[in-house]
């Protein structure tokens, strides 16, 4: 959702760092993979050790290089297909680190079991609604939008964590949880999206596909 009224307001921001970062010689996928290595590091140390306001300033830091590669690859005239691909992969993997040192954090640090479930239900559904988008975009359909994309996901869980970690004991249980329900309105609107758009194309024009092959797609 943010996607939709950030992005202009943010491209104004990062546009410039981007094109500053490449005139001093970096690549978009460098940057894409020092911060997605930065913000496992943090996600799996400190989160893991109950150092949750430390871990919450150092992954939001390192995510925030999820920004500047596509700024970069917008200076230097637009993205590469393989640049897409490992910058989806990285967000994955970075998703993916968050909540797990989040759960680990649950389960040995505040033996929470109950807000360890909820960590485990936005783990798997911050996937899903990702390859929602990428299976329909390679079958040719639309499935953008939701409640929750990838930048609510961030902001949600780093609020909770950054309020815990600053003595708010209640801030990781309310944020997964509203998380949680949030994500799984978005796998069902992403559904419907996609719903729909298959039901446009089938009233459209028959288009030929390559017989026999199935199209693949990225996964966002």
């Amino acid at each position: 959702m943010l996607n939709i009224f950030a992005r202009a307001t943010v491209s104004r921001v990062t546009d410039p760092i981007g094109a500053s970062l490449v005139r001093v010689g970096l690549t978009p996928n460098a940057v894409t993979l020092f911060g997605t290595a930065g913000a496992i590091a943090g996600a799996l140390w400190l989160f893991p050790a109950g150092h949750l306001f430390a871990g919450t300033l150092v992954v939001w830091g390192f995510a925030m290089f999820d920004l500047l590669d596509g700024a970069m690859a917008r200076a230097l005239g637009g993205g590469t297909r393989y640049g897409a691909v490992l910058d989806a992969t990285c967000d994955r993997l970075a998703d993916g680190a968050l909540f797990c040192g989040i759960t680990w954090y649950l389960f040995e640090v505040a033996h929470d079991r109950t807000t360890a479930v909820a960590a485990l239900v936005c783990l798997v559904l911050a996937q899903v609604i990702s390859y929602v988008k990428a299976r329909a975009e390679a079958s040719e359909l639309d499935a953008d939008g939701g409640l929750v994309e990838r930048a609510e996901r961030l902001i949600i869980t780093l609020v909770g964590t950054g309020l815990t970690g600053l003595g708010v004991d209640y801030a990781v249980p309310v944020a997964l949880w509203l998380l949680a329900a949030g994500s799984v309105v978005t796998v069902a609107q992403r559904l419907l999206a996609v719903r729909r758009s298959a039901r446009t194309v089938a009233e459209a024009p028959e288009r030929t596909a390559p017989e026999g092959k199935a199209l693949e797609g990225k996964d966002r």
